[in-house]
């Protein structure tokens, strides 16, 4: 079980690191356009991501 706890943090920080990498530029304007949000959209974002995370794990498993 901490086995794919790990591999699943470890690719997390992949794909996380990929956008920096990739467009440095662009990440650094979603990043200034995420802290212009309220804390209430935030929320709804990170909620959204969070469901569609677990659809697809589900869908995968």
């Amino acid at each position: 079980m901490w086995d794919d706890f790990v591999r699943a943090i470890a690719l997390v920080m992949v794909i996380e690191g990929m956008l920096p990498f990739l467009t440095p530029e662009g990440w650094r304007q979603a990043m200034l356009q995420a802290g212009q949000l309220s804390n209430k959209a935030l929320r709804s974002v990170g909620l959204v991501s969070m469901l569609i995370g677990v659809i697809i794990l589900y869908l995968a498993r």
